[in-house]
């Protein structure tokens, strides 16, 4: 039975609080636990890691992903991949974590299972971008390796002649095709067997429907087609919870934008009655005690 839940995330963050909010409700220990915190140790005896309130807890529910140094992402990756190698439940999956936050490896992971993606590719030269930018038909979007909420998309033309900041810095980035579409998408949640979906709408004057760049929430019931494809793209990259980017274009066609497996879902819990909180905890529960063998006691 679950017993005890730790979030890494920030102590700040409405997500990590709504959560432990849910754990109290349900008598489970949560604690956050912040990444800069995170060590380990290996020996003869095995192996160790802090803070003892991650270790010690029956799953690790991942929060946020946050920026740092190279190594700072690959140790913290690395620790978190031999946490659950040592038997503790994280969801999502550090190889789902690595997979998804790639949004390159996300666009080949889904035309592997047939999934569709607007054409893409990843570039390292500016001659390289003005050359699929002529085949993409003069109108792409750029998007830095690593990004989330929108942060970094640019639309470029071949008419555009200054690069990005991010990847003047990086030095490299994913060049996808541009769909045609009316100013909105939508996002599906996909946490374990349930769904939500809102539509997201842009506001005047951005092509960017994230809400934390100005967009717009609605409730929205996707036809069961759509629904479909969102599940089929979360198995895709191997994540229980997920947030699954939809967009349909002017000739009725529909693609899938992005997997992103550390999803919010404040702006969709605006527009729905479920508490979707609860459903991550059930989720949560529901992997510990199939991966355990226990059941919850009535």
């Amino acid at each position: 039975m679950l017993s005890s839940l730790a979030i890494l995330g920030s102590t700040s963050s409405w997500h990590v609080a709504e959560m432990l909010k849910e754990c109290s409700h349900e008598n489970i220990s949560g604690v956050a636990v912040d990444w800069r915190t995170l060590g380990g140790s290996a020996d003869h005896r095995g192996e160790r890691f802090w803070p003892k309130s991650l270790y010690q807890a029956n799953a690790v529910l991942v929060r946020n992903m946050p920026s740092g140094t190279l190594e700072q992402v690959i140790s913290r990756m690395d620790m978190l991949a031999r946490i659950s190698a040592n038997g503790k439940i994280v969801l999502n999956h550090p190889k789902s974590l690595e997979a998804a936050i790639d949004k390159y490896l996300t666009m080949t992971r889904l035309l592997d299972a047939g999934i569709p993606v607007p054409q893409t590719a990843i570039v390292q030269s500016h001659a390289d971008l003005q050359s699929l930018t002529e085949e993409y038909d003069g109108n792409v979007v750029l998007k830095p390796i690593f990004g989330s909420n929108g942060q970094g998309l640019v639309q470029y033309r071949n008419t555009t002649t200054q690069l990005p900041s991010f990847f003047l810095k990086t030095g490299v980035c994913v060049v996808q095709r541009h769909i045609a579409n009316e100013g909105w998408d939508i996002r599906i949640l996909i946490i374990g067997s349930e769904a939500y979906a809102m539509k997201r709408i842009a506001t005047d004057g951005e092509w960017r429907t994230n809400i934390s760049q100005g967009g717009r929430a609605e409730p929205f019931t996707p036809p069961a087609e759509w629904l479909q494809l969102a599940r089929s793209a979360a198995q895709a990259l191997g994540v229980t919870i997920a947030g699954v980017d939809l967009i349909p274009g002017n000739d009725g066609s529909i693609w899938v934008l992005e997997v992103n497996a550390v999803p919010g879902w404040r702006a969709l819990q605006t527009v729905t009655e479920k508490n979707i909180s609860a459903a991550v905890l059930n989720s949560i529960r529901h992997c510990f005690e199939k991966e355990t063998g226990s059941a919850a006691v009535d």
